[in-house]
């Protein structure tokens, strides 16, 4: 680890210490370590095509909830200077996913944070929020989403499947025709937002690490893939 990697990890600890506490400070460190040490997972991997939908089929259940799309750095400075709420030291390497790419569709219910969620358009910019090594085809102009993050309070109002909606919007707009991603397969809350898009089962996949090692094994659910 260079002096530089340690000096981001230090700020990023010193970070959650002050906005978060010492409580999630210390389950962070746990979830590093224990990932690196050991980690076996199942996931689905999922295909969206990115056709019109009706907004109104998607509103959250609350009200004053607002959306702020930001693409870099810059736009997040002026977006902190204009909000008071500094998203770059609350929320944890939102930095470094803008710096390599990855954009943020950050959520809040008045002045409140509530959810993000990220969109990629390259696999430098996925692995800031997604490190499961399925396939997207970014040469040929397929995305990628994931990292969807809600604040336990506003939990179960509909914010995740609402932000989807806004990602999905927001490729179809820039003529990307389809979306990949990855859950875990015991992420019941996030399986049912996606199955509110009817996506394509394409895989199930099994992930296990040791020792910072990883294997990746995927099963084709059908050679096409079927509405969930």
């Amino acid at each position: 680890m260079s002096f530089y990697e340690l000096k981001v990890l230090v700020k990023r600890a010193r970070d959650i210490y002050k906005y978060q506490g010492l409580r999630p400070l210390l389950a962070r460190v746990y979830d590093r370590v224990a990932s690196f040490v050991f980690q076996y997972a199942h996931y689905y991997i999922f295909e969206h095509t990115l056709i019109e939908r009706d907004e109104a089929d998607f509103l959250p259940r609350i009200d004053n909830f607002t959306l702020h799309i930001i693409r870099t750095n810059k736009e997040a400075g002026e977006f902190e200077a204009a909000t008071g709420f500094e998203l770059r030291r609350r929320l944890v390497d939102v930095e470094e996913k803008l710096e390599k790419g990855a954009i943020g569709f950050c959520g809040f219910v008045g002045e409140e944070f509530a959810h993000i969620g990220w969109i990629a358009f390259s696999e430098k910019a996925r692995k800031t929020f997604d490190t499961v090594p399925y396939k997207v085809d970014f040469s040929n102009g397929q995305a990628c989403t994931g990292g969807s993050y809600t604040v336990p309070a506003f939990r179960g109002k509909g914010l995740m499947a609402y932000v989807y909606f806004r990602r999905f919007q927001f490729l179809r707009e820039m003529g990307i025709k389809t979306t990949r991603n990855s859950v875990l397969t015991s992420n019941t809350a996030s399986l049912k937002v996606h199955a509110k898009f009817g996506p394509k089962l394409l895989a199930r996949g099994r992930r296990l690490k040791l020792m910072g090692r990883q294997s990746w094994k995927e099963t084709p659910i059908v050679p096409t893939g079927e509405p969930v």
